[in-house]
């Protein structure tokens, strides 16, 4: 059965009924999440999520094993992916590949807020795995 979480609060301090908001980040970071829909709401493919990432800071730099679609709601980010930055601003998406090294940084005035759709916990590959890598077949 569908869900409804009804918005509350301004923007950019945007917050759901129902939707508890979860610290995020390094010890001693503000920024926040929150989980706008997911398992317990009976999605069993995929994950919504909204952070909120104060000026100044940044959230996580991570890679694993499965992809994210990103809508930047509010502020102005620098963006890695892989090796290389580009900026972004409120209407932009993003794609992040599996694997792919990333981190968004907040380089505006006011807080930079975003969505981003994971794959739910179950529905992704085992998260810890690292890549396979092709060896040389042993000489005989």
């Amino acid at each position: 059965m569908g869900v409804v979480h009804k918005r509350k609060g301004e923007s950019p301090f945007w917050q759901w009924e129902g939707v508890a908001i979860e610290r995020y980040g390094a010890e001693g970071a503000s920024a926040t999440k929150q989980v706008l829909i997911g398992e317990a709401d009976g999605a069993p493919n995929f994950a919504l999520r909204y952070f909120t990432i104060p000026v100044g800071q940044a959230s996580n730099l991570d890679h694993h094993a499965h992809d994210h679609g990103v809508l930047i709601v509010h502020g102005r980010a620098r963006v890695l992916l892989g090796e290389r930055y580009e900026e972004v601003s409120a209407g932009d998406v993003v794609y992040v590949a599996g694997w792919e090294r990333h981190q968004f940084v907040n380089i505006g005035d006011e807080p930079l807020t975003f969505l981003c759709i994971v794959p739910s916990k179950t529905a992704q590959p085992d998260v810890c795995a690292v890549p396979a890598r092709k060896t040389e077949p042993e000489a005989k």
